[in-house]
């Protein structure tokens, strides 16, 4: 006989779900399940939320609550409960969404999640787990980019090509920010609080701007991209806190502009290594990440057999988060979930990433500036591409900028390193990485 929670069987059966969180996205999911029922149902898949759990039973939700669901406080009637077959973590966070996750594995129920962090935290245990539980199916494409497909098609539709890098605007809230400044001339701290007001950036606003949210998402995408686990501890990652509207200026005069990338390449040799970092990037605006504009995502894939791929959408929000969950479900009620991690390799990762570079050098004037950045390039391996400079208003304070050839990171930040210790510079060098036109 048929193992009662096997995809065969749940593919001729009623997909009884555990939902565990009710908030913006839980919302969501409650609702396109319910007013799609009829549809999902004409094409075989009779989905039913049996329960939801929540910390407050009381509490009144935005959304219609159908008769069929019962709402519960304890998260232990949804993983105690035979009946239920799949349990959606939409509750967020790594610690008890960390226990509900395990709990549903180790209980022989499938997992459809939209936590980032915890998979990217946990992704080895989670893998040992799934590996003693081969029966469970465990689904996560809301986990970046809100309501782009791109897990699903990593998942299936690269694995008969080679993708040579992976890079993308995976953070809706700083992307609004860089367009702000980039279109209306403002300051960072400007564009941070209208953030803030219209509820995109947080109270702390740190995991968003200094580029964390971005860590686990790209560890995620390099670890379907190249089989390779990449630990989000090790991935160097700078955010936008330090950019200015003056970056602007001097982007828009290499008919550039801003955005804060993941990164994830294969960098070629007698033994291939694999970068993966989180930065802000000068991009010429002919590239097809420079065009998402506003709290758009945008994840771009170059591959030996496809070329250059761009997949674009809404990153965040109620109905595109929920939607990529729907889609999870979907697949478990018709038996055709992807294997969550289809490829395992071990590549060496190599942190100090090759690039050109874009520094931005803020000085008192004075004689010899040039030739001491030039010296200082020199001594560090650093190649200059070009020397950029807006027109002097006070010589007190000017900004100036540095393109690079291609080098390494480090070699870049020691030669900065080096421009900072001058009695001329008024601050550390701001330091980004430029994709060359």
């Amino acid at each position: 006989p048929t193992p009662p929670n096997t995809m065969a069987a749940l593919a001729k059966k009623p997909l009884s779900i555990g939902l565990v969180g009710a908030g913006v996205v839980g919302g969501g999911v409650y609702e396109i399940l319910a007013k799609r029922r009829d549809d999902f149902l004409a094409v075989g898949a009779d989905c039913i939320i049996k329960k939801i759990c929540v910390r407050d039973v009381n509490k009144v939700r935005d959304f219609e609550i159908g008769a069929g669901t019962t709402i519960v406080g304890d998260v232990k009637e949804i993983l105690d409960d035979p009946e239920i077959d799949c349990v959606l973590e939409l509750m967020g966070g790594t610690g008890l969404a960390k226990d509900v996750v395990f709990g549903a594995i180790s209980a022989g129920k499938h997992v459809v999640t939209a936590n980032k962090a915890l998979v990217a935290a946990y992704l080895p245990e989670i893998q040992s787990l799934l590996n003693e539980h081969p029966e469970v199916s465990f689904s996560y494409e809301a986990a970046v980019c809100g309501g782009i497909p791109i897990i699903n098609t990593l998942q299936q539709d690269y694995l008969g090509d080679h993708v040579e890098s992976v890079m993308g605007i995976m953070n809706g809230t700083t992307n609004f920010m860089l367009s702000k400044m980039e279109f209306e001339g403002a300051a960072y701290g400007d564009v941070l609080a209208e953030a803030q007001a219209l509820g995109y950036a947080e109270a702390d606003p740190t995991a968003d701007v200094e580029g964390h949210d971005v860590q686990a998402k790209i560890a995620l995408i390099a670890k379907l991209a190249y089989g390779t686990t990449v630990p989000v501890s090790e991935i160097p990652t700078t955010g936008i806190s330090s950019i200015d509207a003056v970056d602007f200026e001097y982007a828009k005069m290499m008919n550039s502009t801003i955005k804060l990338l993941g990164t994830a390449k294969m960098n070629p040799g007698e033994i291939p290594s694999l970068s993966v970092y989180v930065s802000p990037v000068v991009v010429p605006q002919t590239h097809p990440v420079a065009a998402a504009r506003g709290a758009t995502n945008i994840v771009n894939v170059t591959s030996a057999n496809l070329g250059s791929t761009s997949y674009v959408g809404p990153g965040a929000g109620r109905f595109p988060t929920a939607n990529s969950v729907v889609s999870d479900v979907l697949r478990l009620a018709h038996g055709l979930t992807s294997k969550p991690f289809p490829v395992t390799t071990e590549v060496p990762l190599e942190p100090d990433y090759t690039s050109n570079f874009y520094l931005r050098i803020s000085i008192s004037d004075t004689l010899g500036i040039i030739r001491a950045v030039g010296e200082a390039a020199e001594r560090n391996g650093v190649g200059i591409h070009s020397v950029v400079q807006n027109h002097i208003n006070n010589p007190e304070n000017v900004d100036f900028v540095v393109t690079t050839e291609l080098c390494k990171y480090s070699e870049v930040q020691a030669m900065c390193d080096e421009i900072a210790s001058k009695d001329f510079a008024l601050a550390p060098p701001l330091i980004m990485s430029l994709i060359s036109s």
